[in-house]
């Protein structure tokens, strides 16, 4: 596990490393710039490099070592439902989170079709929140892809946001997370998409959560809209957990 800077999470648990890139949205990936930066530190966990998906069996006994509630992001470092990531790997990884049911477990991918082809197969439970990754109108289907799976709790990462996702259809979607691009070439964030989504989150009764302007310098810019920060959270199920 890793302590996070991420404002919705507290943990990161990563069992899968490495991944490919599958849409605009992954053009700047956070993930593989910190992979290089580890690789170069020599963390062994990342020898191969961001573009080799590899499996830690020896991750799956993290979370049963955790004594306190934890809110946890699983696999920062890649994508759980990649290709390249056997069927029975996943199995494992959801059995361990059913198994420790004390923390809640946020999943988010974007390869939402092979999710719903093998949702009957995972044992979900209700501290596993799963998430879809929707950063402009052209993937709006991974929102259907997750409303066919048996996740109790269902939400939406729309970062980076890099354009607009005018009414999206949120029936079934318990949260929904925004944020513009960071880093030297972060694309521009129009502050109308913003706001946009969190009048459609409102009217649909949605939790929504502003994570940040991002651009150059993210912290400089901030992550208050409207004039306040939105750090809403489907609630009643975290409290069932924490």
């Amino acid at each position: 596990m890793a302590q996070t800077s991420i404002e919705w999470t507290e943990l990161t648990w990563n069992p899968v490393t490495g991944c490919t890139k599958i849409s605009p949205g992954c053009k700047f990936c956070y993930a593989e710039v910190m992979t290089k930066r580890l690789q170069a530190m020599g963390v062994v966990k990342y020898k191969a490099g961001f573009k080799k998906v590899r499996i830690h069996e020896d991750a799956l006994a993290i979370p049963y070592t955790w004594k306190k509630s934890k809110v946890v992001f699983v696999n920062s470092m890649s994508d759980l439902f990649h290709k390249d990531v056997p069927l029975e790997f996943i199995q494992k990884v959801f059995q361990v989170m059913k198994d420790n049911g004390q923390h809640v477990f946020q999943v988010l991918t974007k390869r939402a079709d092979r999710l719903a082809e093998i949702s009957h197969l995972l044992p979900w439970s209700h501290n596993i929140w799963m998430g879809v990754s929707v950063e402009d109108d052209k993937v709006l289907d991974r929102i259907d892809f997750l409303r066919q799976t048996g996740a109790r709790v269902k939400f939406l990462s729309c970062e980076p946001l890099i354009g607009p996702l005018p009414n999206m259809n949120l029936d079934g979607i318990d949260w929904v997370i925004v944020g513009g691009e960071s880093g030297h070439k972060a694309r521009p964030m129009d502050p109308d998409w913003v706001l946009d989504i969190q009048e459609q989150c409102t009217a649909a009764k949605v939790a929504f959560f502003f994570k940040q302007w991002g651009g150059k310098n993210k912290k400089k810019a901030g992550r208050e809209l409207n004039g306040q920060t939105y750090d809403e959270m489907p609630e009643v199920e975290l409290q069932r957990f924490i």
